[in-house]
């Protein structure tokens, strides 16, 4: 039978990295999301089209079912992983027919991380696959016998087709687990694409997000990031899945970072430590105590602020160097925060504390590899860079936390008991509030302050 295909010679088509929108033309910014420089050429091949695949009005229409929000549905339990960290950023372990991305740089972990999770759940009689597209099954079992795994009965399997995974998958129950190593390597024969490119991942990831809906299969895919450290590929495939993880860490260093970005089942912004050893990832049962550092002696510059990540409170230690500027320009360079909320911190306190920093190279560091979002740092910054400046140390055995505005004012924040309990926990007795924030708490002695004005007056007498 003659085939007959749509258009005579296949057309260049521009896709979004951002958003996804199609463009028939190249420019220089997306009409859908506004961004620049994110429009990326595919070429798509003529599809063939026979009698067999027309529509036409004759063929039956699917009834459409409508459902009250009253009623009732069957609850599937959440599976307990048996990492805790992990089941923590999940919002209590996973979800059965969730889809879940975790991206991250590479080498940071993730590979490790999967098989110790797909380990602990295929020890407990549970049916796991863990399939991967850059690596041979001889290199994922060096792995497992590395992290002395060997004994899980987990299913491994090297593939890059969509539609032999899936068939593959059909044999036996349904998997509780399965893993996808990672997702710009697998590739759908209804796309004439490469692997990888804008159309081929949207595919990919909705038929994935359909079979784990329609089987109740929790999903993970692990997705390649660029080097603004953004899981590469459109970012509708982030819209498409149900939680979005970013594993985070340097890797000359030993400690890795889980952070939620999304979640619908859970909490967002929640974070899990790991430890990196020869034997795989350890648990950090205590990041409070990896974030505060070596503090057996004060140190100008130095403070230690009680942050919320998530539901959990941690204690982060925050160092900040103040030294004359050696060039006309002074420098100012931030690890772990924002650079405009430090800029900004530092126009108030010359503004209103009578502060001056123009003539000087400011350095503004999170200890152990945190990142700060929230703007309750904002006191713990200025007197760690109010510090430095005088070179007075601060009290050792004091927490600082609370939001500074552009009128020098300090604003209460969040769930500020549960910061001074971590503290407490720690061996702290004295906490820097804002006003009104605490009414009564036993255990730690309470400084309130309203104003920043009077904070080298409270540098020194400290």
């Amino acid at each position: 039978m003659l085939l007959k295909f749509m258009g005579k010679a296949a057309q260049k088509i521009y896709y979004c990295s951002e958003c996804g929108t199609m463009h028939r033309k190249w420019q220089g910014q997306c009409d859908g999301c506004q961004a620049w420089n994110s429009l990326v050429e595919e070429v798509t091949a003529p599809v063939p089209i026979n009698s067999a695949m027309r529509k036409t009005s004759r063929d039956p229409v699917p009834e459409l079912v409508l459902f009250r929000p009253d009623g009732e549905d069957i609850q599937l339990p959440r599976t307990i992983i048996g990492l805790s960290e992990l089941d923590r950023v999940l919002g209590g372990g996973l979800v059965p027919g969730s889809v879940t991305l975790i991206g991250g740089d590479p080498g940071i972990g993730k590979s490790t991380l999967l098989t110790q999770c797909a380990a602990f759940l295929a020890r407990q009689d549970h049916r796991v696959t863990y399939i991967s597209g850059e690596e041979a099954v001889s290199q994922i079992r060096m792995r497992a016998r590395r992290l002395k795994l060997v004994d899980a009965p987990i299913e491994l399997a090297s593939e890059t087709s969509l539609r032999t995974v899936l068939t593959g998958l059909k044999k036996g129950r349904p998997p509780t687990l399965l893993i996808l190593d990672s997702i710009q390597t697998l590739w759908s024969d209804a796309i004439e694409s490469a692997p990888g490119t804008v159309s081929q991942l949207r595919a990919v990831v909705q038929d994935l997000v359909a079979y784990a809906k329609s089987q109740n299969v929790a999903v993970i895919l692990v997705g390649h990031v660029t080097k603004e450290g953004q899981i590469a590929g459109p970012r509708v495939v982030e819209h498409m899945v149900d939680t979005v993880l970013y594993f985070e860490g340097d890797r000359s260093h030993q400690y890795r970072i889980l952070r939620a970005v999304k979640n619908r089942f859970g909490p967002v912004d929640e974070i899990g430590v790991f430890e990196m050893l020869e034997e795989g990832l350890s648990e950090v049962a205590n990041p409070s105590a990896l974030f505060l550092g070596d503090r057996s002696g004060g140190q100008p510059g130095t403070s230690v602020f009680a942050a919320i990540e998530g539901t959990r409170p941690i204690l982060v230690e925050i160092q900040a160097l103040v030294v004359s500027a050696a060039y006309g320009t002074p420098r100012r360079s931030v690890v772990g925060w924002d650079s405009g909320r430090m800029s900004m911190i530092l126009a108030v306190l010359e503004a209103r504390a009578d502060m001056n920093f123009s003539g000087f190279d400011v350095f503004l560091n999170v200890v152990g590899g945190m990142k700060i979002s929230e703007p309750a740092a904002d006191l713990a910054v200025a007197c760690a860079l109010g510090s430095a400046l005088m070179n007075i140390s601060l009290p050792a055995n004091t927490v600082y936390f609370g939001e500074v505005s552009l009128s020098g004012g300090i604003r209460p924040v969040r769930r500020a008991e549960a910061r001074l309990k971590e503290a407490e926990k720690l061996g702290f007795d004295r906490a820097i509030v804002p006003d009104g924030s605490v009414k009564k708490y036993k255990g730690i002695r309470i400084g309130t302050v309203s104003k920043i004005h009077g904070l080298s007056g409270f540098i020194q007498n400290a």
